[in-house]
């Protein structure tokens, strides 16, 4: 049986997918800082391990329990293999590639994807005219507000492909995980569970590639990122993922992606000194519209 989402968000969703982008956005900041010491794969264990020890902390709190079904952790594992494992380990070595902003507005292909494929696998998620429109309005803005000169850069088009192939994957780990709301899981648990799964599978393949890791390498600069990427972008962020996922569907879920390369601009003017010039707010309203025309509500009043 097929669960039925809300096709438009209301204020609740937006409001938290507002913060998610915020976390999200800086996410790109936090790897920018951590991948100057750390190798990729070393980031990525870390960044779900810690997350894992937050979330089932934050569970246990909250008198949850890990669940003992084993087919709620095979669901786990590929949640975690489609929606960490893959992409971390793409978006982060493109990072070393690439500057943040650019991985960002790669990202932000999620968004393309997910019509797509939502649109194939999910009945109740299929694109409308109107939706396909404003998912290309607000790309196109992601592109005018990142700058297009900066994507085909010569030898970096391979890191360019990695970020665009996280953002596959991404799309459908959106439509995979509408599965757990069919089976009443607590979004908590849900989070903790895909994040284990994905540390799990990160362990032992950071230890033979990368080696053991130098705990006083690092500068406290990039354990401070180390933290803020497990605990607010990852732990806290999934939270809010999937109870905007099981209320809201893939396809409104993955509107996050158009609006990280905002959060990105606004963090870096105001933690980096970083200045906006105007064709960041061209770009900002064009991702408005293209946002409006996604949930739809206000363009069937104009009809």
């Amino acid at each position: 049986m097929i669960s039925s989402i809300k096709t438009s968000m209301g204020s609740r969703e937006w409001a938290m997918l507002i913060i998610l982008s915020v976390l999200w956005g800086g996410s790109f900041f936090f790897v920018g800082v951590a991948v100057a010491d750390l190798p990729p794969l070393t980031i990525v264990t870390l960044r779900v391990g810690l997350a894992a020890v937050a979330l089932w902390s934050m569970a246990l709190v909250m008198g949850l329990r890990p669940p003992k079904i084993a087919k709620v952790w095979t669901a786990f594992l590929g949640m975690g293999l489609l929606n960490n494992v893959i992409p971390f380990i793409l978006i982060v070595w493109g990072q070393t590639q690439i500057a943040s902003g650019l991985a960002s507005i790669l990202n932000a292909t999620t968004r393309l994807f997910t019509v797509v494929v939502a649109g194939m696998l999910r009945p109740d998620e299929r694109a409308t005219r109107l939706k396909l429109v404003g998912v290309a309005v607000g790309f196109i803005g992601v592109v005018v507000m990142i700058g297009m000169p900066a994507v085909g850069e010569g030898d970096r088009t391979i890191a360019q492909v990695a970020i665009i192939a996280a953002a596959l994957s991404y799309a459908f780990a959106g439509v995979y995980g509408r599965r757990f709301k069919a089976m009443a899981i607590n979004p908590i648990v849900t989070a903790a569970g895909q994040v284990t799964a994905s540390a799990l599978v990160m362990a032992p393949i950071a230890f033979t590639l990368d080696g053991t890791l130098d705990i006083a390498g690092p500068s406290w600069g990039t354990w401070a990122a180390i933290v803020g990427l497990a605990v607010l972008s990852t732990a806290v962020a999934y939270v809010l993922y999937f109870k905007i996922l099981e209320s809201a569907g893939a396809t409104n879920l993955l509107l996050v992606t158009l609006l990280l390369p905002v959060s990105a601009i606004l963090l870096g003017s105001l933690f980096l000194n970083e200045t906006l010039e105007v064709i960041h707010f061209v770009g900002m309203a064009l991702i408005a519209v293209g946002l409006s025309a996604i949930d739809g509500r206000l363009w069937q009043r104009r009809g």
